[in-house]
């Protein structure tokens, strides 16, 4: 039960004042966990300002700055109204001992205006100043009262990260009637560290935050920011490493079959196994052969071998009598492992099945009744469809493909399939050491770091999109040549029409300048066109892909040999690297062309010189950390990371190494959380979200 301290910090936001139903959807929106739920208070307050605006600055309006925000004492002059239906703003005149400035409103509501600015009476504006043909003007100041109200505004005000239709002052009003609602809480860190740190309790940290004096109070570095990061990780580590440690009590099965199997899947392919390949089926095997259950995070870069890796491991479990499934994130990557794992496993002689979102009613009983007998070894599916009613006779071991989009609940809700499941989870994201700890800090991990035999290098160059036609003619150059080309535009989140009219009009340019048929996808298609697409650029009927995003992950048509990407400066580096990995799978030397629109911000730069200069995907990882941050880094941030509000990641490594000693030393001393500092450590797990940790204690 969530403890009745709490209770304030749990009532929906519509409790707020000036927070109707509308607005409670818009708030929820931006500081919400879920998307179909209301958010909360405490969501509201982990909600934290980026910035500070200080209206203690008075220059007086002669020597306001350009872009400063400043208070001005001023007496108002004329209203200047523009004519009826005449779309020109609206003016007020004013001035000072040492100038005058206008106020300029657009939609302005007359009577208001009059009352807020009356003429020839002083008032107090606060705002921001912009100078135009040298002369100053504020648009729609933030503030205008009288001498006597002035009291009312705030010397200095945060600054929140709002959303579209959402005004920074209700969202402040908000803010304000929560901070009233923060109980007194039980503190839950131990006292030497506290002692140690100087850091001021919870309440008076997220206080300050929300009331700061100055702006170095909300620096990553100020002990507020300090203190909530760290409650936010050892939250995390503290809920990851109770989910490690039900996982130990389940039990697992020690799976020591001969090896026979293992052995003939490694026979069946094409090439020699890479040393950390190797390395990797022997880390995994000694795991499988323990009775605690594996949960494991193989790490490798596009194209290093990952999928082998699985077949092999899925053997030896196969090879002990029980089942095994495959993960991926989308259908295209599901029938992709199917094609690539079915010679081998028609060789091995693995029973091999795959589900998809289109199979008929007839199929799936089918299916689900060689599941249910053991007629099946290994499925390979969707997330989805392995969420829902599949059931198996003996399910022994998954692998899951692309983790960031598969969370601790999801991994939860596998084990319930079988007994002891094992967990082999795969990502081609690079992920930085200190966010392998954030992510999944309960996890072994091993890392793929070769390349297979005879894969080139991809030779990168940047070229401004000035140089358009001359890439285009080269790509002409080289299809005569017998290659193919991707060709991939970006994503803009806020409009998918523009994304849409961008992405055909590139594929009818090409077609028009290559006089011939370019295939397109994107992801308003069914995933009927975008297959179809596909295979007409795989089999060769096409040259050239146009493409969103959609292709970023495991897409693979070894033939390829050029990426393009357009507006290569919009994009992460993550991303970028996983872009390129699509090209550079065959024999042939690869390129990829970085297309971008000068000129180029400092981190942009830095990023597609980073690009040129190595194939790295763990140096990439590293360099991008530290250019933008760990929220960004495995995808986007609802995509199931460890969504952090306060902590981060390269601000914040070397917390998140005493969280996750200070997270085993309680699990050690105090595995049900019952004594004191435990049960103020419950309040922690529930204040951000851990609580399904909780539920584990009484599972376990």
């Amino acid at each position: 039960m969530r403890p009745p301290v709490l209770d304030p910090l749990f009532a929906p936001v519509s409790t707020l004042p000036g927070i109707g139903p509308k607005i409670a959807k818009l708030v929820s929106g931006l500081v919400g966990g879920q998307p179909d739920k209301e958010a909360t208070v405490a969501d509201l307050l982990f909600h934290i300002p980026h910035n500070l605006i200080d209206r203690r600055h008075r220059p007086g309006i002669a020597y306001s700055e350009n872009g400063d925000i400043v208070t001005l004492d001023v007496t108002i002059g004329r209203h200047m109204a523009p004519p009826r239906h005449s779309k020109a703003p609206y003016k007020i005149s004013a001035y000072d001992d040492t100038g005058e400035i206008t106020f300029v409103f657009f939609h302005p509501r007359h009577d208001w205006l009059l009352k807020t600015f009356p003429e020839g009476e002083r008032r107090i504006v606060s705002g921001k100043v912009e100078w135009f043909n040298e002369r100053p003007q504020m648009v729609h100041p933030d503030y205008s009262l009288s001498p006597e109200e002035a009291e009312q505004m705030p010397a200095i005000e945060p600054v929140y990260p709002l959303t579209a239709g959402l005004a920074a002052k209700t969202l402040q009003k908000a803010m304000r009637a929560a901070i009233e609602k923060l109980p007194h809480l039980t503190e839950w860190l131990n006292e030497p560290y506290l002692r140690q740190t100087a850091w001021p309790n919870f309440d008076e940290a997220l206080r300050t935050l929300h009331e700061p004096k100055e702006q170095q109070d909300i620096e990553p570095q100020s002990p507020y920011m300090q203190r909530l990061a760290y409650d936010e990780l050892l939250a995390s580590q503290l809920a990851l490493a109770m989910v490690r440690a039900n996982m130990r009590t389940l039990g697992g099965v020690a799976r020591t079959p001969s090896g026979d199997l293992q052995k003939a899947v490694i026979d069946a392919l094409p090439f020699d196994l890479t040393g950390s390949q190797a390395n990797a089926i022997k880390e995994i095997n000694e795991d499988l052969a323990e009775p605690v259950r594996m949960l494991r995070l193989l790490q490798g870069d596009v194209g290093s071998g990952k999928t082998v890796v699985a077949l092999a491991v899925l053997a030896q479990v196969i090879e002990s009598g029980a089942q095994g499934g495959l993960m991926a994130p989308t259908e295209i990557l599901a029938r992709q492992h199917f094609a690539s794992m079915s010679p081998l496993c028609e060789k091995a002689g693995i029973r091999l099945a795959l589900m998809t979102g289109k199979d008929t009613q007839k199929e799936r009983r089918i299916r689900q009744e060689k599941l249910d007998a053991g007629e099946i070894d290994l499925v390979v599916g969707t997330h989805a469809l392995f969420q829902g009613t599949v059931t198996f006779k003996n399910l022994g071991m998954v692998v899951v493909d692309e983790q960031h989009r598969f969370g601790v609940h999801q991994r939860l809700a596998l084990s319930g399939k079988g007994q002891g499941v094992d967990v082999l989870v795969m990502t081609a994201t690079p992920i930085p050491r200190t966010l392998v700890l954030t992510c999944f800090g309960d996890m072994d991990v091993s890392r793929l770091t070769e390349k297979p035999a005879g894969r080139k290098p991809i030779k990168t160059v940047s070229v401004s999109l000035d140089r358009l036609e001359e890439i285009i003619s080269r790509v002409g150059a080289a299809i005569a040549d017998g290659q193919k080309v991707y060709w991939v535009c970006p994503l803009v989140e806020e409009s998918e029409k523009i994304d849409l009219a961008a992405v055909e009009d590139r594929q009818r340019v090409l077609e028009h300048a290559l006089r011939q048929r370019i295939s397109l996808v994107h992801g308003r298609m069914t995933a009927d066109e975008k297959d179809a697409a596909m295979a007409a650029f795989k089999s060769g009927e096409t040259k050239v892909l146009v493409a969103t995003t959609v292709i970023e992950v495991g897409v693979d048509v070894p033939d390829a040999t050029i990426i393009v990407i357009e507006h290569a400066e919009r994009f992460g580096l993550a991303q970028l690297h996983q872009l390129r990995g699509r090209v550079g799978r065959g024999e042939k030397p690869s390129s990829c062309v970085l297309l971008y629109k000068g000129p180029l911000g400092e981190t942009a730069g830095a990023r597609l010189s980073i690009m040129r200069e190595t194939n790295d995907g763990f140096l990439i990882a590293e360099e991008d950390l530290k250019l933008r941050g760990g929220g960004e880094i495995l995808g986007t941030r609802q995509s199931g990371t460890p969504g952090f509000r306060i902590a981060r990641a390269e601000e914040h490594a070397d917390l998140m190494e005493v969280a996750r000693d200070d997270a085993r030393l309680i699990l050690e001393t105090d595995p049900e959380l019952q004594s004191d500092r435990g049960v103020a450590l419950r309040c922690l797990l529930y204040l951000f979200g851990r609580d399904a940790a909780i539920r584990l204690l009484r599972a376990g």
